[in-house]
């Protein structure tokens, strides 16, 4: 577990750092007025942001994925991992059941820090220099959120998360046991680092496309109220109101910028977890084996690959 604890801490750190600025670029997208729209795609709003807001732009509100890192990290790798040693056997359907337990339990921390990440993202929307500050940071927005609106507050788009998480993070574990299952990721295979990569960032892109619509509901509804006007009523009002107002092609709204980050994030995320637990666990084995040799000289690495049901 505590392995499991570790692995998700640096893995998740890896991966916000390289897809932040495409999450900021996925949200302003999301969210942007259809009548008034301010990007014209996903390039343009890259250029946009950098532009008016200078590169930092792009990495506005990522003290809040930063500051639930540990926690969610932990939750996500040593449940599936836990979850899967309690269902005794390594299937496809018990690697999905023990990732969409792991998506649904971290959905307490996910959303809260999601709604802050929203909106720093949507902070000073086209500014240079900000001339006022609603957040300092986003712990700052989530205390200010609660003041005024309680736990109620903090929590909004928590169903949608829900939704959003349970079934993605089920994709997500079972689509890379597969991928690694049928890339053959060996320790000694000298093309483990690019497998493991191509099956993590594979199994990102799974993962998004399995609930995507679902996430710009959500996006949409952690919105809402920014600037003083509330819009949706709930899930089903701002699906209707979105749908009449945009029609299908609104539940797609930033996928572009989402499959982008998609990638090299999951790549970063599951090569670093399952790289650092192959080197942790051949450290510990070996130097159990040397202690009941009564002889720890001579001790090499040489890390063993395991699959994800052994997180």
């Amino acid at each position: 577990m505590a392995l499991d604890f570790l692995a998700g801490c640096v893995g998740g750190a890896a991966g916000v750092l390289v897809g932040h600025p495409f999450d900021t670029v996925k949200v302003r997208l999301q969210v942007q007025n259809v009548e008034k729209p301010l990007y014209r795609g996903t390039l343009h709003c890259f250029q946009s942001i950098i532009k008016q807001e200078s590169a930092f732009g792009l990495y506005k509100g990522i003290g809040s994925p930063m500051m639930g890192l540990t926690f969610i990290n932990a939750l996500v790798f040593g449940v599936q991992g836990n979850t899967i040693r309690a269902l005794g056997k390594d299937t496809p359907l018990n690697q999905f059941l023990a990732g969409s337990a792991a998506g649904a339990i971290q959905c307490v921390i996910c959303c809260p820090m999601e709604l802050a990440k929203t909106r720093m993202q949507l902070q000073g929307t086209g500014e240079y220099k900000l001339k006022s500050k609603n957040y300092k940071n986003s712990l700052d927005c989530l205390i200010k959120i609660y003041r005024k609106e309680g736990l109620r507050g903090i929590n909004r788009g928590m169903a949608s998360t829900f939704m959003r998480e349970t079934p993605s993070f089920g994709f997500y574990f079972l689509t890379y046991d597969c991928l690694t299952r049928y890339l053959g990721c060996e320790a000694e295979d000298s093309y483990i680092i690019p497998k493991l990569l191509l099956a993590g960032g594979m199994s990102g892109i799974v993962s998004w496309l399995s609930t995507y619509p679902v996430d710009v509901i959500k996006s949409r509804l952690q919105a809402d109220g920014v600037g003083g006007v509330v819009r949706y009523q709930g899930i089903l009002d701002c699906v209707r109101k979105s749908y009449h107002a945009e029609g299908l092609r609104v539940f797609t709204r930033g996928l572009t910028s989402t499959l982008l980050r998609a990638f090299p994030v999951n790549a970063a995320t599951f090569a670093t977890v399952t790289v650092f637990l192959m080197y942790m666990r051949s450290e510990d084995n070996q130097i159990k084996d040397n202690q009941i040799r009564g002889d720890l000289s001579g001790c090499e690495a040489g890390p063993a690959i395991q699959q994800p049901s052994s997180f």
